[in-house]
This record gives structure tokens, sequence and C-alpha cells, in this order.
């Protein structure tokens, strides 16, 4: 029989902005790598992708949406240009999925991105991953790509969202 996990309140979801070497972080990446490997046929290395400072104050921010103190989903972003934030490594656990906690990624890297004076983010997803294009779509992201095209053979997938100054 399988059991359907119960919804995360959000009285126990707490944001920690922390690092990719963070050993909370450790099960969320190894999960992501394994996902990428599997789903792209061949294997992937995170930490060769770029290096950890990327993601780390000033220009970046990684961080982790714990429930309970557990890591549930993460994300990060790195400078991409003065204006623009990059959005990478946006990933929920596979036993907390449907939940929303994407869109809480999103909206805190979002918050901490123009919090830190960036106007502008972009991401991309790879062209076999439909859930991660349908979140961007649902959230606002803008696709810099055709819509009505093969997804494979536009290769990864760029979007965009401008973002609002915070309030002060």
């Amino acid at each position: 029989m399988t059991t359907t996990p119960r919804p995360l309140a959000d009285s126990r979801l707490t944001v920690r902005h922390t690092t990719v070497t963070d050993p909370l972080a450790r099960p969320l990446l190894d999960e992501l790598t394994h996902e990428y490997s599997t789903r792209y046929e061949k294997p992937v290395d995170l930490g060769l992708e770029y290096p950890a400072e990327e993601f780390a104050p000033p220009g970046g921010a990684f961080l982790l949406l714990l429930a309970d103190g557990e890591p549930v989903a993460g994300g990060a972003y790195r400078r991409l240009d003065a204006r623009t934030a990059e959005l990478k490594r946006i990933w929920t656990h596979s036993a907390h999925r449907r939940r929303g906690l994407g869109r809480r990624v999103l909206a805190a890297l979002e918050q901490h991105a123009a919090a830190r004076g960036y106007t502008r983010i972009h991401l991309t997803t790879g062209p076999r991953q439909p859930e991660a294009k349908g979140l961007y779509l649902a959230v606002g992201y803008r696709p810099l790509f055709d819509l009505s095209a093969d997804p494979e053979s536009i290769g990864p997938l760029p979007f965009e969202k401008h973002l609002e100054s915070p309030r002060p």
C-alpha cells in the first residue's frame, strides 16, 4: 500500500541561506545528479559545472527549504551580469513533490536576488524536464524559445523574468 505524504504546514518550513558544500544540501544535490544522469543518459557532475563560490555572496546565493530541519527543496543563483542573476539547481526532493515547494524556492530566490539589486532572472532547463518547464511558465517566466518546437530540437530551454524592486 502506498501512502501519500501529508502536506507540509507553512509553520514547519524555513529557508536556510547556506552553501553548496553544506552537508544538508548533499542529499538533494545527489538526487538531482542522479535525476539528470538518468534523464539524459550520461554522467553528470554538478561539482564540475560551476565552482561553489559562484553561488555565494556577494553575487550569488544558495538556499535550502527545510521542513522540521530536513532539506526538502533548494536552489541557487549566480551573477550572470550586473543586472541579471542566473538560477541553477532548483530541486525538490522526490518524496516532497507536488506541494508547491518549487514555487516557494523560486519566490525566495527572486526576493533575495531583487534585494541584492538584480532586476532580471535568467534560467535554462533541460528539454527532458517538462515539469520544470511547466513550473517556470506557471510562475511568470517568459520562454526565450518557440514553445511549439520539439524541446529536443532546441537543447537547453531558456527563460527570463524581470523582477520588481523590493519595497522599502
